[in-house]
């Protein structure tokens, strides 16, 4: 779905004249595949690359060296841009910035209209996307009424009526409270399990990647880990240098390990790490 080759992207900065002043490298030499259908997560502290690498896969950005390919197709070609954004939807951090409409339903089918797709059709779409993220009920709410949970999750439909086989979410629970996090994580977990949707989900909340199927590990503009998400969460001490956290409950588990409680590395969640500490308890 996903196929990134020497991937480099350099931001530059201009003087007053126009001239390059400065240029800073964001993405540097990046080599990653994502087949279709997984459930992908980028992971990174603020400035380590991860958004600007989600922004290639839509084709927002270019490379400034290396290719990166959507669904075989070289984002630099400017005759596939549509097909391409078409293929990958995008999901920003704030969905102020990405629903337009004074009606749910309005919005969510905006995407369709632009593609030329027949007027039915596009009610067809917006009722199919709606009712996958579960605001089918609110199709007739102004979203300036909505949380900002149910406002992501609208943005997520609107993405999704344009039948992408591909969505990026660029930390979309960012500027969420718990419950809306909860809620929009499920909802990329729904379509990526019951639609097939490639879900390539950029975030820093690690409990949000426990159930992924493969992660990705940023870090000045480089990917220095993937693996599994057991994998990358057995490595505590390389997260902490990277200056990323792990589950609550993996670094419970972590401390545990230190003072001889033998507990196996990875432990992604609070009910393996009871599970683990009960057959202990029997054990004794």
């Amino acid at each position: 779905m996903i196929r990134a080759e020497e991937l480099t992207f350099e931001y530059e900065r201009l003087d007053e004249e126009g001239n390059v002043e400065s240029k800073k490298r964001a993405v540097d030499h990046v080599n990653l595949h994502i087949r279709p259908g997984k459930f992908i997560a980028i992971l990174g502290h603020n400035g380590s690359g991860k958004s600007t690498l989600a922004k290639h896969i839509n084709a927002i950005l270019t490379p400034t060296e290396g290719t990166l390919w959507v669904d075989g197709m070289d984002t630099t070609e400017e005759d596939r841009l549509w097909n391409i954004r078409q293929e990958a939807g995008m999901v920003f951090q704030n969905p102020d910035n990405q629903i337009i409409g004074t009606v749910v339903e309005e919005d969510v089918g905006f995407g369709p209209e632009n593609l030329g797709v027949p007027t039915d059709e596009i009610w067809e779409r917006v009722e199919e996307s709606l009712n996958a993220v579960g605001m089918l009920k609110y199709r007739h709410h102004s979203p300036n009424k909505l949380s900002g949970g149910q406002k992501q999750r609208v943005a997520i439909a609107g993405v999704m009526a344009m039948h992408p086989r591909c969505i990026v979410l660029d930390e979309p629970t960012a500027m969420l409270d718990p419950d809306g996090r909860a809620s929009v994580i499920r909802t990329a977990k729904k379509l990526n399990q019951e639609e097939g949707i490639t879900i390539i989900l950029i975030t820093h909340y690690m409990e949000e990647v426990v159930e992924a199927d493969h992660v990705f590990v940023m870090d000045d503009g480089k990917v220095v880990m993937e693996g599994n998400p057991r994998a990358i969460f057995s490595q505590v001490e390389e997260l902490k240098r990277l200056r990323l956290d792990v589950p609550q409950a993996t670094l419970l588990a972590f401390e545990l390990q230190k003072r001889g409680i033998p507990i196996p590395d990875g432990i992604l969640s609070n009910e393996e790490l009871v599970g683990h500490l009960c057959q202990l308890k029997s054990k004794m």
